[in-house]
């Protein structure tokens, strides 16, 4: 659905962008991670055609942003971080203007307003004038200026800025139900909102990508985590153990031993056999569990990488 290849973008000597290349695909919901000043807001300019990129290339849906950049932009909806609106306009005005500069169809304009305040929570608020909402509505209705005419991919930067968590909750459940019927790009520094809605994680540091994986595959690196009294012997019976490849002996303190073991199969399959072993032997087993690697872990393991780097 979306090709970035070798995407990079300089100011003078500044490097905001540095030969980024990455592919979503049709369906997807993919949290561009990073902290202030990453680049996000950047890479997300370049692939809706609203800032020229300084090398490389984009495609969407086949189509070459050098060439068709506004046939792209007819399939995308986009939430800048900072969404432009016109405070002495109404909610339902100024999203008749915008289904107007899209070409959405006079005949199809009221049905589409009427489902688009309805997802976005708007309805109350139809009539009232955007200068009068507070930040949280304003933000709801940038999002929904951004699907009001059904586009293919929708592009949302830090969706859940000035949002209290009753409406996080209602934008992280709009955000899945767009899904179903759209690829969805979502920036953000939070790493919980990335965790809450995204099938697929970009992290982007100083520019370029560090990270660009499924939640799913960074939670296949875990480890089984088993904590026991002090026992010398048993980080080399732990080795003996059939599947096990590797132990780790971790911090525990209090008279306790904790061991990270990983092996040929994943760690929740290691569990019943090391648990049932553990038992055998007569040792005390006190925890059993699998290790927590989440977002807030690995993107400090990256931000301790690239601080040996510089």
């Amino acid at each position: 659905m979306i090709q970035v290849h070798n995407l990079t973008r300089t100011y003078g000597p500044l490097k905001a962008v540095d030969n980024v290349s990455f592919a979503i695909k049709s369906g997807e919901i993919v949290g561009l991670l990073g902290h202030n000043g990453a680049g996000k807001t950047t890479i997300m300019k370049m692939i809706t055609g609203f800032l020229e990129p300084t090398g490389g290339a984009i495609k969407v849906d086949q189509l070459e942003m050098a060439t068709d950049r506004r046939a792209i932009q007819a399939l995308i909806g986009y939430l800048p971080e900072n969404c432009p609106l016109y405070p002495e306009m109404t909610v339902v005005g100024y999203l008749e203007y915008q289904a107007a500069l899209h070409g959405v169809n006079r005949d199809r304009m009221g049905a589409l307003l009427r489902d688009t305040l309805e997802r976005t929570a708007l309805t109350d608020k139809a009539g009232q004038t955007i200068g009068t909402l507070s930040r949280g509505y304003r933000q709801r209705v940038g999002v929904a200026q951004a699907i009001l005419h059904r586009p293919r991919i929708v592009i949302l930067d830090e969706p859940t800025n000035g949002l209290d968590p009753t409406q996080i909750q209602h934008m992280r459940s709009l955000i899945k139900e767009l899904a179903r019927e759209a690829t969805l790009i979502i920036s953000t520094h939070i790493l919980q909102e990335v965790q809450a809605v995204c099938n697929r994680v970009i992290i982007i540091q100083h520019g370029r990508k560090a990270l660009d994986a499924s939640l799913a595959e960074l939670g296949a690196g875990q480890r089984l985590l088993v904590t026991l009294d002090d026992q010398e012997e048993a980080a080399g019976w732990f080795r003996r153990l059939e599947g096990i490849t590797r132990v780790d002996c971790l911090p525990a303190g209090n008279g306790y031993a904790c061991f990270a073991l990983s092996g040929e199969r994943p760690a929740r399959e290691l569990a019943p056999m090391v648990a049932a072993s553990v038992t055998r032997r007569g040792w005390n087993l006190y925890g059993l569990e699998l290790e927590s690697r989440n977002l807030e872990k690995i993107f400090s393991e990256i931000n301790i990488a690239a601080g040996r780097e510089q």
